[in-house]
């Protein structure tokens, strides 16, 4: 299968949201792998240390075209790709290969009104942490000994509606700022298909993250990832659902936690009636034994996160997606 490199330059990544109006970065077949690269902290520009910030990056925040500057959001995001065949209705399944650090430091951002306790911590601080890649860990607060793992995944996984301008911040049915700290390397994610070609984009890349994302931010990393992007026109999922090595995930976004929660409950008493194959009534009962609930952000306004984790140990046979 043909395997594309998507470096990030101005001309292929994006800042501040989706549009349904960008030309591609890349067009590919179903089944084709990318080798994609992104950035993250273009808002920081001038305010970090050397290091963080390549000759290629420093290009993109000194050229980038307005034209690609189409949202309120701060993230920088790389695509978007073009699949061929992709048609409203359908799904497309982002297979998540690989996710790596590109550079060994990160950053982390109190913003003023935003985080769990906006009240409390009201005051902007910026961070810069390094990454120790060989030994997998960031060491904060530095010189602690408090060693963090190194878990990276990708906070936005999206597709485009038919929205011209729609800001990166908050999720939705079309995936985006998920933030989801279990999507790391070997997990499926499976978005719906608003337009035709999907117009997948990617970035707002994470070295670490506790659920909820507390402050606003987690570890922000710009990251490389290696992607295989699969066209499903067997599946029909209205909202985004994920797998990884261990689990299958159902999610729920709404502006309050309690609404978020039961989306989510609902989607998994779904998946266990129509994959797992049982009635709803004990697909019920079955999340109330076994199933479990994380809040995944409380920090992307207006949208909340919850996500429920189906352990496949559980199942006698595996589910098929």
């Amino acid at each position: 299968m043909p395997t594309y490199t998507l470096n990030a330059t101005p001309s292929t990544v994006h800042l501040g949201g989706f549009s349904s109006t960008l030309s591609p970065a890349l067009r590919v077949q179903s089944g084709d792998v990318v080798q994609v690269e992104t950035y993250s902290g273009f808002a920081h520009y001038g305010k970090a240390p050397d290091h963080f910030f390549t000759p290629e990056f420093i290009e993109i925040c000194k050229t980038l075209p307005a034209e690609r500057r189409v949202g309120p959001g701060p993230h920088l995001l790389t695509g978007p790709i073009y699949v061929e065949g992709a048609e409203p209705g359908d799904v497309l399944e982002v297979r998540l290969q690989s996710i790596t650090p590109r550079l060994p430091i990160g950053f982390n951002a109190i913003r003023p009104g935003w985080g769990a306790l906006p009240g409390e911590f009201d005051q902007p601080r910026l961070r810069f942490i390094d990454l120790d890649l060989e030994r997998g860990v960031a060491e904060f607060p530095p010189g602690s000994g408090i060693r963090v793992p190194i878990c990276p995944f990708f906070g936005i996984l999206g597709v485009a509606t038919d929205e011209t301008s729609r800001n990166s911040v908050p999720p939705g049915a079309y995936g985006g700022n998920i933030d989801n700290r279990q999507l790391q390397a070997g997990s499926r994610v499976f978005l719906p298909v608003f337009l035709p070609g999907a117009l997948f984009s990617v970035g707002d890349g994470h070295s670490a993250q506790g659920d909820g994302e507390i402050d606003v931010t987690a570890i922000e990393t710009s990251m490389n990832g290696t992607l295989q992007l699969i066209l499903r026109k067997d599946l029909h999922f209205q909202v985004p659902m994920a797998e990884t090595p261990t689990d299958f995930i159902t999610m729920g976004f709404a502006e309050d936690l309690d609404t978020a929660f039961e989306l989510a409950l609902k989607r998994m008493i779904d998946f266990l009636h129509k994959f797992v194959g049982i009635e709803r009534e004990e697909a019920y009962v079955l999340c109330s034994l076994a199933i479990h609930f994380h809040i995944t952000q409380v920090v992307n306004s207006p949208m909340k996160g919850v996500h429920g984790l189906l352990p496949k140990k559980i199942l006698p046979q595996p589910a098929l997606l």
